[in-house]
């Protein structure tokens, strides 16, 4: 449990006594994120082409940032929210930054399967959102159960997304920036956009927490954002 807001560091540590945590992203004791965790979280905000969609990301998905991600969305760490949310928000800004006449355009998520939401109780991209003081419209839905994703190459994660998401209803006129949390091999996003595209809609781009930036090339940077 994380300790509240405001607490003075001696406070703090009397806090830790009574309600033992260790940092989610190198396990140091008496602390939701250490100081060198929360710092390694700060948002550096790339932005990379998949499949003719420009994806703006705030983390490299490695070290610090994937063990906290992974800790947040399976190791029930939602105390780790607050620090994942401002690099999120940074990545929306971003790429609502380059869309022309930003105005109208919707946040979306990628729906969870009802087997994750059994898992977990909460859905962790919306729970981001609202940490950054954002809010998601719910335009799509699932259909059926894909496969847990991980273990899957490029091309096996396409074939288990394919067909996993319909609109809610028609998307005529709409224009969609889509948000999601770990971008790997791009399927769920490029379903997304699938399913967007064949309501009638549109995706103006893609903003996610973390992407595997070692295995594709970066096509622009910004500066650090604090």
């Amino acid at each position: 449990m994380r300790p509240p807001a405001g607490l003075t560091q001696a406070a703090r540590d009397a806090w830790a006594v009574v309600m033992p945590t260790e940092c989610s992203g190198c396990g140091m004791p008496d602390r939701a994120l250490c100081g060198p965790c929360l710092a390694a979280l700060a948002p550096r905000v790339h932005s990379s082409e998949r499949s003719g969609v420009l994806v703006w990301s705030a983390l490299d998905y490695s070290g610090v940032a994937r063990r906290v991600l992974g800790a947040f969305k399976d190791g029930g760490r939602t105390d780790a929210a607050g620090a994942l949310a401002g690099p999120l928000r940074a990545a929306v800004a971003a790429a609502l930054a380059r869309v022309p006449e930003g105005a109208g355009v919707q946040v979306v998520t990628v729906p969870s399967s009802r087997r994750a939401w059994r898992i977990r109780g909460y859905h962790p991209v919306e729970l981001l959102l609202g940490h950054a003081g954002l809010r998601a419209t719910r335009l799509l839905r699932t259909v059926g159960e894909t496969q847990d994703q991980v273990g899957l190459g490029s091309s096996e994660r396409g074939r288990n997304r394919t067909g996993s998401l319909v609109a809610r209803r028609s998307l005529l006129g709409v224009r969609v920036l889509v948000v999601d949390d770990i971008l790997t091999t791009g399927a769920t996003v490029l379903e997304v956009r699938r399913a967007v595209l064949a309501a009638g809609g549109e995706v103006v781009g893609v903003a996610t927490l973390a992407e595997t930036r070692r295995r594709f090339p970066v096509t622009a940077r910004s500066s650090k954002t604090d």
